[in-house]
């Protein structure tokens, strides 16, 4: 029996150190970029394509992130389809914010930008001096996860803003755009594998460059093709999307992440 008992306390001592997002693998980057487009066309279905607006928009999609990041909070491990529709949430509801932002409220996607970047800035910093460390392997506690996913929501709504901003600057279009983000994380990627550079900022990093990268391919999917889209179905390409998702979370090993020693780092 001494076996057993061994293994349900090293099964529990896991559990505990085990925080509530997964580890973060190729895999993870992935469906995160997945997710990333799909708020770009999910969010354009509701607020152009049903023609509701953005402020309805992001009415709906905040509700439904609330809610999600209230479940979130409130289960006692790591579930892979609810992160992840939480993610989504975030990131579509990102998209009707920043929108409403730079176009209902005209404060263009160079002060949208500036003044999103500033909260996800004021959200790290905040989080850091509350708990001691910005890291997601010690995102765990309500506390710890309410920082979490405050800053994730203003990291995809910038990642809206600065995607448009980028693809409307000097005539690049969506391609040119995509290019530049998916350039930016190569070197976030060479940063990692071939220095010692510290592990947590390169994840916000690279977690803030998948979004305009998911914004300038998912407008590339559904613009039109004299704004240099590829005029898909916006609704088409939000399923197609989903599945994709869906399948990626089945077929990929989904863990939690584990609390390594953060002695020194962020």
């Amino acid at each position: 029996m001494e076996p057993e008992r061994n293994d349900a306390v090293n099964e529990a001592t896991r559990e505990k150190l085990a925080s509530k997002v997964p580890a973060v693998t190729l895999g993870f980057w992935i469906i995160k970029i997945l997710a990333t487009t799909l708020g770009e066309t999910g969010g354009d279905t509701v607020s152009m394509t049903m023609n509701l607006g953005y402020l309805v928009g992001t009415a709906i999609f905040l509700t439904v992130l609330v809610a999600l990041v209230w479940l979130q909070v409130s289960a006692r491990r790591f579930h892979p389809f609810l992160y992840w529709a939480t993610i989504i949430a975030s990131t579509t509801a990102g998209t009707t914010m920043a929108d409403f932002a730079t176009r209902s409220l005209g404060i263009g996607y160079a002060g949208g930008s500036t003044l999103l970047m500033a909260c996800v800035l004021a959200s790290l910093i905040v989080w850091y001096w509350a708990l001691g460390s910005i890291s997601v392997a010690t995102v765990r506690e309500p506390k710890a996860e309410l920082f979490y996913w405050v800053t994730i929501t203003f990291s995809q709504t910038l990642g809206t803003a600065l995607g448009d901003w980028t693809a409307g600057t000097g005539n690049l279009g969506y391609v040119g755009a995509a290019t530049i983000f998916a350039g930016l994380l190569a070197v976030l990627a060479l940063l990692y594998y071939l220095t010692s550079a510290s592990r947590v900022l390169l994840f916000w990093a690279a977690f803030i460059l998948t979004r305009p990268l998911g914004a300038a391919v998912g407008d590339w999917l559904d613009k039109p093709l004299d704004h240099g889209g590829l005029a898909f179905s916006r609704p088409l390409a939000s399923v197609v999307l989903t599945a994709a998702i869906l399948l990626l979370i089945l077929v990929l090993p989904q863990r939690a992440g584990q609390h390594p020693d953060h002695r020194g780092d962020a």
